[in-house]
């Protein structure tokens, strides 16, 4: 049971890392809001682990996620007018 979800969070972080090496330039809407998405299931199954572990890796992995997933968010809503 221990090794299957050391697994599951090995897995967790290799997504993770995958998510941030990507490219976000010359996406279509359609791909920002799939990476949006992405990113924020990758956040909350990384921060259930988090619970567990309270591990501060894993804190600063969903930091870094966060921070590129505002930055997609911020190019999809566009800059306010005011």
């Amino acid at each position: 049971m221990l090794t299957l979800k050391k697994k599951h969070h090995m897995e967790l972080l290799e997504k993770a890392q995958e998510f941030e090496s990507r490219k976000m330039s010359n996406m279509s809407t359609s791909d920002r809001v799939e990476a949006s998405r992405e990113a924020k299931a990758l956040i909350l199954s990384i921060n259930e682990v988090y619970k567990e572990t309270k591990d501060s890796n894993l804190m600063d992995v969903m930091k870094r996620l966060t921070e590129k997933k505002k930055k997609i968010e911020k190019r999809l809503n566009g800059v306010p007018l005011v």
